[in-house]
């Protein structure tokens, strides 16, 4: 891979020559100017100081799913272990133990992404419809994550895990304002 020249006049570029690494007679005439920021094709994406929707897509369902699926290991893992018999033999004990690990990590993973994949959207939706991005934002998706992903078990069942979605996506983000506050990180 080419290295790059921080020799450029300007500071929002870069000097890249392609054909620095190859020991080729080429001219440096084919140096190019890149740019050291994000460039944008509207001047609207610019000014956001926040992800994208298919960023935020991407990031919570993938994390969601990360997490969930190593808390099912972890589960599946000490369930295993309570399902050993005696007289099982070590190789069996390790088949128990991966079997149970997996299926309580895909299983749990699955369900975790799904609440991620319903949060971003939401929260993106009211984002979009409102035109600010607050901490009543994120409450607002969690109330509406929690409604959703709970709505086929009934109204009641999805106004609980609505006002449960809410309260922990408040507590996230006070979590959140208190540690920035607090904790220099």
């Amino acid at each position: 891979m080419a290295t790059t020249d921080h020799t450029s006049s300007d500071e929002s570029s870069r000097l890249y020559n392609p054909y620095q690494n190859f020991d080729a007679p080429i001219n440096s005439q084919y140096l190019y100017k890149l740019p050291t920021s994000p460039e944008y094709l509207f001047t609207e994406e610019s000014l956001k100081k926040r992800r994208s929707w298919g960023e935020n897509l991407t990031f919570y369902s993938g994390t969601g799913y990360l997490a969930g699926s190593l808390a099912g290991a972890a589960s599946g893992f000490f369930s295993g272990v309570r399902s050993f018999e005696y007289g099982d033999t070590a190789k069996l004990k390790v088949n128990r133990i991966l079997n149970s690990s997996g299926h309580a990590g895909r299983s749990l993973g699955c369900r975790i992404g799904v609440v991620g994949l319903i949060y971003a959207g939401i929260e993106s939706g009211v984002v979009a419809y409102t035109d600010r991005d607050d901490a009543w934002t994120k409450v607002v998706a969690g109330f509406g994550t929690g409604a959703v992903f709970r709505a086929a078990r009934g109204v009641r069942a999805a106004a609980v895990a609505g006002v449960l979605g809410g309260m922990a996506s408040g507590a996230f983000v006070a979590g959140k304002r208190v540690l920035k506050r607090y904790a220099y990180i």
